[in-house]
C-alpha cells in the first residue's frame, strides 16, 4: 500500500530527493481512505512543515529528535532490548521475516528501523500490514506521545500508524508538553529498554512461519 511507503518516507531523513516527493507523498495522503480526516490532515501539516525553509533547518530537527535519545529512537527492537544481545537476536528473526517474503533488505539501515519496517508492509497485504503494526503498537504509542510532549508534528505519522493497526491514537490533551535539556537526552540512552520481555514486531508472523 502506497500509503505506508509514504509514511517511511515522512519518517526517514530528510534530503532533496524526499522534499522533491512531498507533493508525490501529500497527493497519496489526500486521497487515501483508510485514514480519518483529522489523520490526514495532521500528516498534511507535517509534510507543509518539511517542504517549508531550509533542508539544513529540517536535517537539525531530525537529528535533535530521533538521534538524541532512546525515548524518540525509530529501531523498534532498542525499545524491547535496548543494547543486548536479544536485540542481535530478534534482528536475525527479522531479516528472516524479510527474506522469506521476498523483501529486499538493500538499504544499510538495521531492518527494525521503523521507516523499513514501513516499506516492507507497502508490499505485504493489508492484513498482514496491520497485525504487524498491533505487534507493535505499544511502542508506537510510546513514541507518539514522546514527539506529542514534544510538540512535533512528526507524531502525525506514529499516530496514523496507530488507527491502522486498529488501536486508539493517542490523546495528545492527556500528554503535557515538556522542554528537552541535555540531561534528559543522556538519560534516554542509560535507562532501560521500555518493554523488556513483550512480544517484539513480527512476532506473530514468525510463530505462524514456524508452524
Amino acid at each position: 500500500m502506497l500509503l505506508f511507503r509514504a509514511m517511511s518516507a515522512l519518517l526517514s531523513y530528510p534530503s532533496e530527493d524526499m522534499r522533491a516527493a512531498l507533493p508525490e507523498i501529500a497527493g497519496t495522503v489526500q486521497v487515501s481512505s483508510f485514514l480519518p480526516a483529522r489523520e490526514r490532515r495532521n500528516l498534511l501539516d507535517l509534510i507543509d512543515e518539511l517542504g517549508r525553509g531550509d533542508l539544513l533547518a529540517a536535517e537539525e530537527r531530525y537529528v535533535d529528535l530521533f538521534d538524541r535519545g532512546r525515548a524518540l529512537s525509530l529501531h523498534l527492537f532498542e525499545h524491547l532490548h535496548g543494547d543486548s544481545r536479544e536485540r542481535g537476536e530478534a534482528m536475525v528473526d527479522l531479516k528472516r521475516v524479510y527474506a522469506e517474503a521476498g523483501f529486499d533488505l538493500s538499504t544499510s539501515e538495521l531492518p527494525d528501523y521503523l521507516p523499513v519496517v514501513l516499506e516492507y508492509l507497502s508490499c505485504r497485504d493489508l492484513g498482514e500490514a496491520r497485525e504487524m503494526l498491533a505487534d507493535c503498537a505499544h511502542i508506537l504509542a510510546v513514541v507518539a506521545r514522546s514527539l506529542i510532549a514534544r510538540q512535533s508534528r512528526y507524531a502525525s505519522v506514529l499516530q496514523a500508524l496507530l488507527v491502522l493497526a486498529g488501536e486508539e491514537p493517542v490523546d495528545t490533551a492527556q500528554v503535557p508538553p515538556v522542554r528537552e535539556h541535555r540531561e534528559a537526552l543522556d538519560r534516554d540512552w542509560v535507562e532501560q529498554p521500555a518493554f523488556a520481555g513483550a512480544a517484539m514486531p513480527g512476532e506473530q508472523a514468525l510463530k505462524a512461519s514456524d508452524r
